[in-house]
């Protein structure tokens, strides 16, 4: 059977009384770099925090490399990029101690940095051109910046999958096509993205497969034609028919904002 990064059945979820997600299915295998597009407000964040088990769900199932988030052990595995660097009061963090933060999942208890945690690190930092800010506190960067720090930090793990819930938000250009650069060597190792984004912009070229949410439900998944098992190739369009907005056809190009 072919392994699966993520796979949801039925999935719903309801916040403060209100169906966000109505009856999700998706499978994401590795490899792929899928871009979960849609409209404010359509459910795309949720969705991808109900995939890491971050949102619970209210009905269906999610799996993530086989096992449901609960019973869910090699975090190490998944790098996750949320959509804003958390930095409240106490002590100040530094840049390079947010992104050693991401190299706690492969770290057994009690056991001492060594040298591949400080390479995994520095390489982080240098990959986002950050190598010269590794000792300023993370307050003092700039919203781009920050979004940086929280991709080196994703990058330190080293996973098999990342996670990155609009990344390109709120930032400058020059940070957008250095995410693409960065994202252009992970795909070239095999590495698998799943990316909330409004557009794609620079990372378009990347992308392999695009699933817009409308209202909660899949309205357009760009899955290709499957001989075997059930994980996507690119160039295939197909729309999910019980999906609002369905008998609109497919969607052409990658656009964020669904009609």
């Amino acid at each position: 059977m072919t392994e699966t990064a993520f796979q949801m059945v039925g999935g719903r979820v309801t916040l403060d009384g209100r169906e966000i997600l109505r009856g999700i299915d998706l499978t994401i295998c590795p490899g792929e770099v899928v871009a979960v597009l849609g409209a404010n407000g359509s459910g795309k964040s949720t969705l991808v925090r109900a995939l890491l088990g971050l949102t619970p769900l209210s009905g269906g199932k999610t799996l993530m490399y086989g096992r449901p988030p609960a019973k869910f052990r090699d975090w190490w595995r998944i790098g996750y990029v949320p959509q804003r660097l958390n930095v409240g009061g106490g002590v100040p963090a530094t840049v390079r101690e947010v992104v050693a933060s991401g190299r706690v999942a492969r770290q057994k208890r009690l056991r001492r940095t060594n040298s591949a945690d400080r390479t995994a690190v520095a390489e982080a930092l240098e990959a986002v051109a950050l190598s010269d800010r590794a000792s300023d506190p993370v307050q003092s960067l700039s919203g781009g910046q920050q979004q940086r720090v929280l991709i080196a930090r994703a990058l330190a793990g080293q996973p098999d999958t990342y996670v990155m819930d609009e990344p390109t938000a709120g930032v400058d250009a020059e940070s957008q096509h250095l995410l693409a650069d960065t994202m252009a060597r992970l795909v070239h190792d095999g590495r698998t993205i799943v990316l909330v984004v409004h557009e794609l912009g620079p990372l378009e070229p990347l992308i392999t497969r695009g699933v817009v949410v409308r209202d909660g439900l899949i309205g357009h998944d760009g899955r290709p034609p499957q001989p075997e098992g059930d994980c996507a190739r690119p160039g295939h369009q197909h729309v999910h028919p019980h999906a609002a907005g369905a008998a609109a056809g497919p969607l052409s190009g990658w656009q964020g904002e669904a009609p």
